[in-house]
């Protein structure tokens, strides 16, 4: 399966490196997607008859790049999900914005509602019907003069969270055609989901995964590794 990375996999979980406009699971697009990118490589690779059983615990949005983790039973699949839901998990995302931000960290708290017809969400007043808490923490890494970058960590897990919330302030991701300025169909976002820190489902122990992304634009503007070490 040489178009899917593999980080780390046992019997319980596997660790795989998501591309940018690759959608988590099967949509309208019928475009290939992770989840059947996983269920074939280990269908092919433990010679399984029949369709793998692969459970999908979170997702990254179809423009992110970045760590996914899957289960590789319906136990682990149950005690992953539980992490996300109680906010063990440890996500970090880098996020490059369009023009240098002047608060070097700050949280973000807003409410939020999903538009499911034009597939966009909005801020909205904490008393509408259907509003969803938003909250994130980020600080600057470094700019150059045009654009920053940014370490973001979500305190909960909304959809287009971080891309929303930047925005709002005035500082809308590089590519972004949903909250920024960018038109057509972005083909590199500035967002990735580079660190993922959880617990083992069966052995308890504590497993922390880095991705850098690939050293292309917008990523190529900063010096990336150097936030990619242990």
């Amino acid at each position: 399966m040489e178009k899917l990375t593999v980080l780390y996999e046992d019997n319980q979980i596997v660790v795989v490196l998501k591309p940018q406009n690759v959608p988590s699971a099967p949509d309208d697009s019928g475009d290939e997607d992770m989840l059947s990118l996983v269920k074939d490589y280990i269908k092919q690779k433990y010679n399984k008859t029949g369709e793998a059983f692969v459970g999908l615990v979170h997702r990254l949005d179809r423009p992110t790049g970045g760590i996914m983790v899957f289960a590789r039973n319906s136990k682990s699949a149950k005690r992953l999900s539980e992490q996300f839901k109680t906010h063990e998990i440890e996500k970090t995302y880098y996020a490059i914005t369009q023009g240098v931000v002047k608060i070097k960290t700050q949280t973000l708290v807003n409410y939020v509602k999903k538009d499911e017809k034009d597939n966009i969400v909005k801020i909205v007043p904490m008393s509408e019907k259907g509003a969803k808490k938003a909250e994130l923490v980020y600080k600057v890494l470094e700019d150059n003069g045009n654009e920053s970058l940014l370490e973001v960590k979500i305190l909960t897990g909304r959809s287009h969270q971080i891309r929303l919330q930047l925005a709002n302030i005035g500082f809308p991701l590089v590519g972004d055609v949903k909250y920024g300025k960018a038109t057509g169909r972005t083909g590199a976002l500035g967002l990735w989901a580079g660190k993922l820190s959880f617990t083992h489902p069966t052995t308890k122990e504590k497993l922390m995964f880095l991705a850098c992304p690939e050293d292309k634009s917008p990523w190529n503007k900063f010096r990336m590794e150097r936030y990619f070490t242990r």
